[in-house]
């Protein structure tokens, strides 16, 4: 059966607002806005690709910020399958708001979430027709991600649905842990338990040693050098003892990165897949805003996974859309073709006309 959809991922989408001109926050008065979600950041790699791609999510029922999100994916070429939640007065629900601003040179990026009320929280799996969205529809990847699961107990076990789902109808599944110890405080057990079963469903996984010891409580690699080498050294260390628990997933992979400054970082990533080891050794690379890099790397790996690539052009195709989100205002990439993103790659930054 033809599969409408190519990826789809679960989230909760809300708004950042940024200072113009890389200033810090409560500096100045005039901010720009954007829609966006770790996942949704994700889906807009395939999405700008021409792939098809849909965001299952949920929406303050007559909020102008929902309708604005809504805009805000439909012109970004991705679906929407939500539920529409009243807002239940002033103090009810709403979109989450992350305010954020770039940093710049020795001035790091500050980041400060307000996610009270948010409405994505209350999301549960009994919210969508799965039948629906994996046989009427039908998907070839699903991607899930650490934050939106930790979010509440609701959403993880959405997720841990939406993995099961996904695995028995034949569709990919890839996971970003993302762990977040604020999120965690007080709910180890029950999202160790979520995360370890959506870890065990898994075809792709991503994250770095810290998410693979704190989100799925597996034994860290011996102490070594902080240094990008000795980063890749411990992370195919700790992979060695994450095969050995998750058996039934194909790839593993994270991003090295070292900040020289705001503007400068130095940018790299490493993957195993099919016992195979993949590196994309780190390189300079300059910085408008930091935020969505991860993101990008991660919606360039699964474009090439479903695009049928050999494992080492996935890595190298993530490597570049994480670098090439990180040249752009907004939290995602949005390339123009692949083209494009391989320029990054190669190094290639010469004008196309």
């Amino acid at each position: 059966m033809n599969k409408a959809y190519d990826l789809i991922a679960a989230t909760s989408m809300g708004v950042r607002i940024t200072p113009m001109n890389r200033q810090p926050v409560g500096t100045g008065g005039g901010y720009i806005m954007q829609a966006t979600s770790a996942e949704s950041n994700v889906l807009n790699v395939s999405a700008s690709l021409g792939l098809k791609t849909r965001a299952l999510t949920a929406f303050v029922e007559g909020s102008p910020i929902a309708a604005f999100i809504k805009g805000e994916l439909r012109r970004r070429g991705i679906d929407i399958l939500a539920k529409d939640v009243p807002q239940g007065g002033p103090w009810g629900y709403r979109h989450q708001f992350n305010i954020a601003d770039s940093g710049f040179g020795p001035r790091g990026p500050r980041v400060w979430n307000d996610r009270a009320g948010e409405v994505g929280r209350t999301l549960t799996a009994a919210d969508f027709d799965w039948r629906a969205v994996f046989e009427r529809d039908g998907a070839r990847m699903v991607h899930l991600s650490g934050l939106f699961a930790a979010l509440s107990p609701e959403t993880a076990g959405l997720c841990v649905t939406m993995a099961e789902q996904a695995h028995a109808h034949g569709a990919m599944v890839s996971f970003d842990l993302n762990y977040r110890a604020s999120f965690w405080k007080g709910r180890e057990e029950e999202l160790r338990a979520a995360f370890s079963r959506i870890a065990s469903l898994s075809d792709i996984l991503v994250g770095n040693e810290e998410d693979f010891q704190l989100a799925l409580g597996l034994e860290g690699p011996a102490a070594g050098g902080r240094d990008l080498a000795g980063q890749t050294e411990r992370f195919f260390e700790m992979i060695d003892r994450a095969r050995a628990a998750y058996p039934n997933v194909r790839c593993f992979a994270t991003t090295l990165r070292e900040v020289i400054d705001a503007n400068t970082h130095l940018w790299g990533a490493v993957m195993l897949c099919d016992g195979q080891r993949s590196i994309a050794a780190p390189r300079e690379i300059a910085v408008l805003d930091r935020i969505g890099g991860g993101d990008g790397f991660v919606g360039g790996l699964l474009y090439g996974f479903l695009r049928n690539w050999p494992p080492e052009k996935c890595l190298q195709f993530g490597w570049a859309c994480g670098a090439l989100a990180v040249t752009m205002l907004e939290d995602y990439a949005s390339p123009a073709d692949e083209e494009q993103v391989m320029s990054v790659w190669s190094g290639n930054a010469r004008v196309k006309r």
